[in-house]
């Protein structure tokens, strides 16, 4: 009894001390974690400041920065960034410079994203950059770095982030270095990249020619836009630059005009429930009915996609929603816009929300500007000033074209003469193991990429030539021609915007801005609204032979020609505008900016429209019946989920007989549908996986990984083509011997195994399946949130899953791959607002995650919540409003003289 005793008293004290070490353990973690929390209120002191800066912050810890001069502006404009985001910033200017291995250690994502940087030259460009900037905006991006440092140069790395605290466990971090103006401008580099146009789909055409071998179904694979059914941005005569005459070189839009469609919407984004429409647009439902008539290649996907995934961008669903409309379609006569950017999601995101006030509005100091900027950048990106506002969707002109090149020893065939490559070598350090050196080589189009991307060098292997191209061999160089290796004046864009006035000044002001093109919508307090399209836009030789491809830029071209080169740029005064249209508004959601012959054709490879059509047939829609919009019907817009590819595939799917009674269980659920996709609906988690199966069944055994559909609206164009032809040949799925497939088998096979995933997923009664079950987002910090060695830290960094509504190719742009064999959310609305030019407190805003990169402070991911479940949060401009929703004031004073 008595060693029993002591057997228990020991075991107590060991369970004690036990609890002493968790305890210690616990409240260690908690003191390292707070460590890096910022102080936001109270008194500062900084030397040289010219007089006093307010800084007030609401409960969200979103800054609106009060001074009395610009300098002093956007120098606390770095401070406060640097308190909230210093690691993020460190983190991208890592990136931008070709050094995240520096960072991070030994990885071979930082290592690749390294190589393709500094092949690219990014920095070298922001520097020339740099060096021709306006004088003014180079003194503002010396007074924000100066900000940035004042807050970093005396805190060690632990007190700037838990970033840096868990890294130096797995290695010696380099010292931080005191931030420049150039890193603030290399970040525009990295932007341009994630909005690079059609690179991506160029380099894929390559690649499925040479599994395929056929140039006519490639093209299948990528149809005209259908202006018949989806407007552009502009209808016709409403163009204004298109009275300048266009260049004849300037290639025309492929796809037949058409007037754009003025549909007459149904319902907002919950409409009741009703059966599917039984029309059939164009006969295409009667011609369906009638009787028939590498393992490498997915490593170099990962290599091509390493820049913009680290970024937290460059998912194939990138793009946006805006729209304005005019003050005589709205409740108040004053007009409303909306702005919600779609980007791959992560934590922490890509936006960060601030409002910059210059106390009084003088020449020299004139701005009074809110909205959403990018730590690391000073200024505002997207938002309004006290008398206009803007909201962006990525242009996505075609600003890129790769160069076959054939190399001979150390230079290349240019009009039948070798000349000399260009060469540098570039070191890159890697912590904690040895530096890597790569030999970057140049032609005049550019670098060579596939020196350092196998799916690249791929294409020079299968891309098709015209006759009497020199020997392939082994396979031609390929080098990359970007519009954003010629430097610009994008940070002189970034200011001239914040300061205009009206319509022709914000016109000006945007049209500085080189990459990443972007569509601008506009409003303004006097009740105009219009749109420009800037961006440096090349013009591609005409009259070149088509054969054995079209020399448009949609494939590689032959670079030893010279009369494939450019021939240009767009000119500005060419680049479409228009101002107060007829219609009373304007939408711009990544769809063509014009039709055929309505003005210089910016890109062929564009969204297909099912956004922006969406967007038009509900603001048409209220027009007719004369309903004047508010604030609340452009959140309810932005929040539909109706699904258009639905709307036309699903009375054909249900025309399909199926004997099966247990997949009829299933398709029942189709019957009723209104095509919506909120959360709860069982019939969009079916509809969804009979379309991902119908993709793999179609696509998949002939497209190689990295080119298979991801299921959004050019796939979408893509079928509705192909239903059309019962027994063309992406019908057979290849995988099936000694069965052809035809368009009907596909059909019911995609509904068979749809009803077999879920049964498997979701359970076996259809009625219980829900979308958000499948259609779930999880949010991953970068760059620790998705590293096996940090797993524990995981529930502190990284958030979801979180059960979502819409999908692709859908207003409510939760898009998913379907070539994931997931439906989980990859890339979403980055921020969402609506900007209210009668009254700008009555404004609001949402911000994906939150304003903070430290995980456990308060602001890490508040936002959230209300981000996924479509709620937005008031937007104070006024300075009694914002100081009404004052949570935080600190006040930043100039330090006495040392003297």
């Amino acid at each position: 009894m008595p060693r029993r005793r002591a057997l228990r008293l020991s075991l107590l004290g060991v369970g004690t001390l036990l609890v002493v070490v968790l305890l210690v353990a616990f409240v260690t973690t908690v003191l390292v974690v707070r460590r890096s929390f910022p102080t936001q209120d109270g008194t500062v002191s900084l030397p040289g400041l010219s007089g006093p800066v307010t800084v007030i912050r609401d409960d969200r810890g979103v800054p609106q920065i009060y001074a009395r001069t610009a300098d002093d502006l956007f120098r606390i404009q770095g401070y406060v960034q640097a308190q909230d985001r210093f690691f993020q910033m460190d983190f991208r200017r890592h990136v931008t410079a070709g050094r995240l291995s520096e960072l991070v250690g030994a990885d071979p994502d930082a290592l690749q994203a390294d190589k393709v940087v500094r092949t690219l030259g990014w920095r070298r460009v922001a520097q020339q950059e740099l060096d021709q900037a306006d004088p003014a905006t180079h003194r503002y991006l010396d007074d924000y770095a100066r900000g940035v440092n004042d807050y970093i140069g005396s805190r060690s790395p632990s007190e700037l982030s838990l970033n840096y605290t868990v890294l130096g466990l797995d290695h010696t971090l380099p010292p931080i270095e005191p931030w420049t103006p150039l890193d603030s401008v290399s970040w525009f580099k990295a932007m341009a990249w994630d909005l690079r146009g059609n690179y991506d789909d160029e380099l894929a055409r390559a690649r499925i020619l040479g599994t395929v071998k056929d140039v006519a179904r490639v093209d299948q694979l990528y149809p005209p836009y259908p202006y018949a059914q989806h407007a552009p941005i502009i209808g016709p005569g409403e163009n204004e630059a298109q009275s300048v005459a266009a260049a004849a070189s300037v290639t025309r839009a492929a796809g037949q005009a058409a007037n754009p469609t003025r549909g007459a919407g149904a319902g907002r984004s919950r409409p009741a429930p009703a059966p599917p429409p039984a029309a059939d647009p164009g006969g295409l439902l009667a011609a369906l009915t009638s009787p028939p008539g590498q393992r490498s290649l997915d490593l170099a996907q990962q290599a091509v996609s390493a820049v913009p995934n680290l970024l937290g961008g460059g998912a194939d669903g990138v793009g946006s929603n805006s729209w304005v409309v005019s003050g005589t379609l709205t409740t108040t006569g004053k007009p409303l816009l909306a702005n919600d950017p779609h980007l791959e999601p992560a934590i922490p995101g890509i936006w960060y929300q601030m409002g910059l006030h210059c106390e009084e509005l003088t020449s020299a100091c004139p701005y009074d500007v809110a909205g959403f900027t990018f730590a690391g950048v000073p200024g505002v990106i997207i938002g309004h000033t006290q008398r206009i506002a803007w909201g962006m969707t990525n242009l996505g002109p075609d600003v890129t074209d790769f160069y076959l090149e054939k190399l001979s020893g150390n230079g290349y065939l240019r009009d039948a003469k070798v000349v000399p490559l260009v060469t540098r070598q570039e070191t890159i350090r890697v912590a904690g193991s040895s530096p890597v050196t790569i030999t970057v080589r140049s032609t005049d189009h550019g670098p060579l990429l596939s020196d350092v991307i196998d799916s690249v060098a791929q294409a020079g292997r299968r891309a098709p030539v015209p006759k009497g191209s020199p020997p392939r061999d082994d396979g031609y160089a390929v080098a990359l021609q970007w519009t954003a290796e010629t430097p610009g004046h994008d940070m002189d864009a970034v200011f001239a915007v914040d300061s205009a006035i009206d319509f022709d000044t914000f016109r000006t002001a945007v049209q500085k801005l080189d990459v990443p093109a972007q569509n601008f919508v506009y409003a303004d307090i006097d009740g105009h609204i219009g749109y420009q399209a800037p961006g440096r836009i090349p013009v591609r030789r005409a009259n070149l032979p088509r054969e054995p491809v079209p020399a448009d830029g949609t494939w590689p071209l032959p670079g030893w020609d010279s009369r494939y080169d450019w021939a240009g740029y767009v000119p500005t005064s060419e680049l479409p505008w228009t101002r107060d249209p007829k219609e009373g508004f304007i939408v711009a959601a990544n769809q063509p900016v014009t039709a055929p012959g309505g003005g210089p054709t910016l890109t062929r490879d564009v969204d297909y429209g099912y956004r922006s059509q969406r967007i038009r047939d509900l603001i048409t829609a209220d027009v007719a019946a004369h309903r004047q919009l508010q604030v609340e019907d452009m959140q309810a817009i932005q929040l539909d989920t109706r699904n258009g590819i639905a709307a036309y595939l699903v009375p054909i799917l249900l025309r399909e007989k199926v004997d099966d009674a247990f997949t009829q269980e299933a398709i029942e659920l189709l019957r009723t549908w209104d095509y919506t996709q909120p959360r709860d609906s069982a019939a969009a988690a079916y509809f969804n996986a009979v379309w991902a199966t119908m993709m793999d069944l179609t696509f998949d055994d002939e497209l190689p990984v990295g080119t298979r559909p991801d299921g959004g609206a050019r796939w979408a164009e893509v079928v509705r083509q192909l239903l059309q032809d019962p027994q063309d040949p992406w019908w057979d799925d290849r995988r099936t011997p000694n069965v052809v497939e035809s368009r009907d088998e596909i059909l019911r096979q995609a509904l068979i195994q749809a009803r077999l995933r879920l049964t498997s997923q979701l359970g076996k009664d259809p009625s219980t399946w829900q979308w958000g079950q499948l259609h779930r987002l999880r949010l991953v910090q970068q760059p620790l949130g998705g590293v096996d060695v940090t797993k524990l830290l995981h529930p502190l960094l990284n958030r979801g899953p979180i059960d979502m509504p819409g999908g692709p190719a859908i207003v409510d742009a939760n898009g998913y791959d379907a070539s994931s064999g997931t439906f989980a959310v990859d890339w979403a609305p980055s921020m969402r607002m609506i900007v209210d030019l009668s009254a700008f407190d009555r404004s609001t805003w949402v911000n994906q995650t939150g304003q903070s990169d430290h995980p456990g402070q308060a602001n890490y991911t508040d936002q959230l919540d209300a981000w996924a479940d479509g709620d937005t949060f008031p937007w104070p401009f006024t300075r009694a409003a914002v100081e009404r929703a004052a949570a935080q004031t600190m006040t930043i004073s100039p330090a006495p003289s040392s003297s």
